[in-house]
């Protein structure tokens, strides 16, 4: 009995973050919501300083820099700081590129700290003290930020004085590079596109998510600057922001395009560190946010499940252990998947209405049936993580690799970085061995409305250690990695020009 109580539970609970995604496509899809107007851009432009956060980003360093130097904004008003903690030959070529750009008369400062502590919150803490700026962009390594994104960010804030910070929507430069990087596109349109305008539109917290956004100072420094108690320095300091009172605005047509993880291993690490820190964050304010008067009930809900939503991946686990138990204890339990089938309803039309807002088609979505294989695949792992921020604030900071992927190259292995991720893939091999046991168990014991369930999850797991070995054995037969091409040259950068000495 005990044992269809919690099958019972874990599908309802399950069910319930299902149709929290539905509500928010359900939501967007009649009310639309859009962007707010431009504000009028100042006579006078603010100070601004673009920090560009680096560790071992030889792939990918100098491409940032270059891109932060090319903004269109006036140069005595514009500071960029590269917050480099590398312990490889990325601070060298940085300390080249930053030469060229200050003989070319650009403000780049290139900033190594003392001890590395703290992680990617720490080093933008440390700039922050350094920086002279009244609001402070944020970039990582991998993003190529347009000319105009400035004077299309900072005008929102200089027209609202109770605007802490806004998010940009993250474009792609590699989505079309695999199938794999292609279905992490569809979940990152739905995010950007759907599930963050829709929050913001009903005045529920949004999240800043760590690049391709701008802060107000004052706002990170009286929400309590940067902190390194979590892995998400990023969801914490949003959360922290709009707990005290400060607001978020999501720009979805403003966009700023990165590289996605073109490796399983590698979307597998990021996911695990993404769901380690939603959870050391939803630990951190869940009392806060229960008690945040100026937020309506509804908002504080919402708040909770965002924080939580990782927990999707123990409850699948959860699910499908307790369904290997029911089918070879013959009992037989089907009801709460109904709801289950219903809940999954949320986000393919989530994905399916960023396709069709953002580029006017839907033929992206053939890489969702890959998606739902991966974000399965990966739940015994992100489990694993979810556990890691239950327990611990201060955990391991695993940077996921970028290899600087452009249009449908898909070249990543022998580049550096690359062999960092080869870990066997056990776990996901055993569970995906005993999905396909059950399911002929299952079979045979006349259970076969379970039989789909159970092939489902076999096919989830085995694609993620399949894939995990694939790529183990490509880097293995790989060149070796070295360094790669774009060091910093004489070339001419935008519409830069060297300056008179």
């Amino acid at each position: 009995m005990l044992i269809v109580v919690l099958y019972t539970a874990a599908a309802l609970a399950l069910a319930l973050y299902g149709f929290n995604t539905l509500f928010l496509a359900l939501f967007y899809l009649w009310r639309r919501p859009s962007d707010a107007p431009m504000p009028t851009p100042p006579q006078v432009w603010p100070h601004v300083t673009v920090q560009l956060p680096i560790y071992n980003e030889v792939h990918v360093a100098t491409r940032v820099i270059r891109a932060a130097a090319r903004l269109d904004y006036p140069p005595d008003r514009l500071e960029i700081q590269v917050l480099d903690d590398s312990d490889d030959e990325t601070t060298a070529m940085v300390a080249r590129q930053v030469r060229e750009l200050r003989r070319l008369g650009v403000q780049v400062h290139h900033i190594r700290r003392p001890e590395r502590q703290g992680y990617k919150a720490g080093a933008l803490a440390y700039g922050l003290a350094h920086a002279r700026g009244e609001f402070i962009a944020i970039f990582d390594a991998d993003f190529v930020p347009p000319r105009d994104w400035l004077k299309r960010t900072v005008p929102h804030l200089l027209a609202e004085p109770s605007l802490g910070f806004v998010q940009t929507r993250w474009e792609h430069l590699n989505a079309w590079a695999s199938s794999i990087t292609l279905a992490q596109s569809l979940a990152l349109d739905g995010h950007f596109a759907v599930e963050q305008p829709a929050r913001a539109a009903l005045g529920w917290p949004i999240a800043f998510n760590g690049s391709a956004g701008i802060w107000r100072r004052a706002c990170i420094e009286a929400s309590g600057n940067w902190q390194a108690d979590t892995v998400c320095e990023d969801l914490d300091l949003s959360y922290r922001a709009q707990l005290a009172g400060w607001r978020g605005r999501v720009l979805t047509d403003t966009a700023v395009p990165g590289e996605i993880p073109p490796l399983v291993a590698a979307f597998r690490r990021q996911q695990a560190r993404w769901a380690t820190g939603s959870v050391q964050t939803l630990r951190k304010h869940a009392r806060a946010l229960l008690r945040a008067s100026h937020l309506s009930w509804p908002a504080r809900l919402e708040g909770l499940i965002h924080l939580s939503n990782y927990f999707v991946h123990p409850l699948m686990v959860l699910l499908f252990l307790l369904t290997i138990v029911l089918i070879w204890t013959e009992r037989t339990v089907y009801w709460p998947l109904t709801y289950l089938s219903l809940a999954s309803l949320g986000p393919p039309l989530a994905y399916t209405l960023a396709q069709w807002r953002l580029r006017g088609n839907l033929r992206r979505l053939r890489a969702l049936p890959l998606l739902v294989f991966l974000g399965l695949g990966i739940a015994w792992h992100s489990t694993r993580a979810v556990v890691r921020g239950l327990r611990a604030n201060h955990t391991p900071f695993e940077r996921t690799p970028k290899f600087r992927l452009v249009g449908r190259a898909n070249r990543w292995q022998g580049k550096r970085y690359g062999e960092g991720l080869r870990s066997i893939p056990l776990a996901e091999l055993v569970l995906s061995l005993a999905a396909l046991i059950t399911a002929g168990g299952a079979w045979s014991r006349g259970s076969v409305h379970a039989v789909p369930f159970l092939l489902l999850y076999a096919v989830s797991f085995g694609t993620v250690a399949v894939g995990m070995l694939w790529e183990m054995w490509r880097q293995r037969h790989a060149p070796r990695p070295s360094l790669p091409a774009g060091a910093p040259s004489s070339r001419p950068i935008g519409n830069l020009r060297e300056v008179p000495r």
